[in-house]
């Protein structure tokens, strides 16, 4: 499978994965829902990690990294998205890209313009499709905001380091480093803040879910970070928000506007652009 197919795939993923998570915070407690969902992903990759005795110490390291800047991420864009309607929370999200494109051109990636500008219509789309009328006196929403651009930063800064830690080393150990640094961080959270980390047994299986999807969708990304430039895999890998905001309309009854339906068949445009010029 090629870089744009993985990516696009690990987008898909994260898309549902954030949607259930979100769904899962506004009923159980944020720190429950993070710290459960990362520990079953956890799980999962230390039995394969014993499988393969597949360990690079460069790749975990950098994948630690990115893990801080994922906790961070989550932690913030649950809290957002249990504050706030998706569409409000997901475009400012969708930013996230801007940080790995920038850091990526800065180091000496050079993709074809054409490819450049796909990425930044796709971009553009998922912003637009994610974006939705403002509601006047919604004090929830405007509490949403603040925590979802602290979510974009972040997510940039797991995406790049993530990306980094696979193309230069194992992917696997990327993703365990990254799932090292995003417990050691929500653990420390939960400590300090003393939040409560208990759900009812019946919860439990729809918070490992979670977990094991995100675990699937940073394995594509990492995958698509093997075979493609970053500053083009990093945007298409973070057009979740779409998926998220469909998913949203779909299940949840949330208006999708005309703005965000033209948002869609932008972000569609762009991706077929890049396409074009991947081989």
């Amino acid at each position: 499978m090629g870089a744009v197919l993985l990516a696009l795939a690990s987008s898909l993923t994260w898309g549902v994965a954030d949607f259930a998570g979100g769904v899962l915070t506004r009923r159980l407690p944020l720190a429950a829902v993070t710290l459960l969902s990362q520990s079953a992903g956890f799980a999962l990759l230390l039995v394969l990690v014993a499988a393969t005795r597949d360990v690079d110490a460069a790749a975990l390291w950098l994948g630690a990294l990115a893990g801080v800047g994922g906790g961070a991420g989550l932690a913030c864009f649950y809290a957002a998205l249990a504050r706030g309607t998706m569409s409000i929370v997901s475009p400012v999200a969708a930013c996230s890209a801007v940080v790995p494109v920038a850091l990526a051109l800065a180091t000496g990636e050079r993709p074809p313009a054409l490819a450049l500008a796909g990425s930044g219509a796709a971009l553009a789309g998922a912003v637009l499709a994610s974006a939705e009328e403002r509601r006047a006196g919604a004090r929830g929403q405007r509490d949403a905001v603040p925590l979802a651009v602290g979510a974009a930063l972040a997510f940039g800064v797991f995406v790049f380091f993530l990306g980094r830690a696979a193309r230069d080393g194992s992917a696997l150990s990327a993703l365990v480093g990254a799932r090292l640094g995003s417990l050691g961080l929500l653990g420390s959270w939960a400590l300090v803040t003393g939040a409560t980390l208990r759900v009812a047994a019946g919860a439990l299986p729809a918070v490992a879910a979670v977990g094991l999807a995100d675990v699937a969708a940073n394995a594509l990304f990492a995958l698509a970070s093997q075979r493609g430039l970053l500053a083009v895999v990093s945007v298409l890998g973070s057009l979740y928000p779409v998926v998220t905001v469909l998913l949203a309309h779909l299940l949840l009854a949330e208006r999708l506007s005309p703005l965000q339906r033209a948002g869609v068949v932008v972000a569609l445009a762009g991706v077929a652009t890049v396409s074009a010029t991947s081989p």
